[in-house]
């Protein structure tokens, strides 16, 4: 009968059984094992207890005593020395298994991974200053590369888990983790906090895209680079409003002097797929809708309310979804 919902499973982007990384791939084949022998120590329990109950018991046994407390003795001592070797060879696999998690060295692509309350900061760190960048709640791997993760958590605990590449690793406050993650063919997967971290917690999602490396390589060159200039007058308007407004106090757009960072860097914002988090598609109608009440679309996250006109919203929406 699970047979039948487990089929909804294959095929999507957010699935332990959809797996394209080889930590993803060792923990699943670990699950395969662990409920494959599960399922038969069960079986066998239960044909035990029904033997044991389908059974009367004589009124005057004619095998001896000592003989059925030796069989009982036998029976005990097999139990418990099968149930030592079941939970020795899946302690000693998942030690195995879990090694996988953090195989990622200095040299490898790097990546700085900040979990707030309730969207995930990204700052990818290359062996000079100038190849640095932030973004947010999106990631960009090459295909076939091992990437290392550092995870920091800057409020509350969270965790990282995209389970089609790797295993789950938790984001804590005043402490560093790391994780790697790795795709072996190319395409979009869905990540997801998997620590409960407040009342938005659902609503923190992230998208990790792996790609050739000459794709990533153009997408990270394009993301270095500061923020294009408007080209339109509605846009123009549109960065004049972001900056006398709050907004540039807590963000930032690089080549301009908005230089917040309270929120999620915005120089590339309109190239990501998804906004708040993965919550919206990234149109300009979306990013009006965010903009003009977050409180009702996310109640409780930090972006407050800013009072604008009508035509200031539309032109900061218009400026916003220019920025690729």
């Amino acid at each position: 009968m699970l047979a039948v919902p487990l089929t909804g499973c294959g095929g999507n982007w957010q699935s332990v059984l959809d797996v394209e990384g080889s930590a993803a791939i060792s923990l699943k084949h670990l699950i395969i094992l662990i409920v494959a022998v599960c399922s038969v120590v069960w079986m066998l329990v239960m044909v035990a207890l029904i033997a044991a109950l389908w059974r009367t018991r004589d009124a005057h046994p004619t095998t001896p005593e000592p003989v059925r407390e030796r069989r009982m003795t036998l029976a005990v001592t097999g139990a418990v020395v099968a149930t030592i070797l079941i939970i020795s060879t899946f302690t000693v696999l998942s030690f195995i298994a879990t090694r996988t998690l953090n195989v990622a060295g200095q040299d490898d692509l790097t990546i700085r991974v900040r979990g707030l309350q309730w969207w995930w900061g990204l700052e990818y760190i290359g062996p000079h200053p100038s190849q640095r960048f932030e973004t947010a709640n999106e990631i960009h791997i090459p295909v076939g590369r091992n990437v290392r993760l550092k995870l920091e958590g800057l409020d509350v605990i969270h965790s990282f888990w995209v389970p089609s590449l790797a295993g789950k690793q938790d984001l804590v406050p005043g402490r560093s983790n790391e994780l790697t993650i790795r795709a072996e063919r190319a395409g979009v997967y869905r990540g997801q906090c998997a620590e409960f971290c407040g009342m938005q917690h659902a609503h923190m999602a992230l998208l990790v895209i792996a790609e050739p490396q000459e794709d990533f390589e153009r997408w990270a060159a394009a993301q270095r680079q500061t923020a294009t200039p408007p080209i339109d007058e509605e846009a123009a308007a549109g960065l004049q409003t972001f900056l006398t407004k709050p907004c540039a106090a807590c963000h930032t757009v690089r080549g301009t002097a908005a230089a917040g960072t309270t929120g999620p860097d915005l120089t590339h914002v309109g190239s990501r797929r998804t906004i708040a988090s993965g919550m919206f598609e990234t149109t300009r109608g979306s990013l009006a809708a965010w903009i003009a009440d977050p409180q009702t679309i996310k109640p409780g996250n930090n972006m407050p309310l800013v009072p604008l006109k009508p035509d200031e919203l539309r032109a900061i929406s218009a400026y916003l979804a220019s920025l690729k």
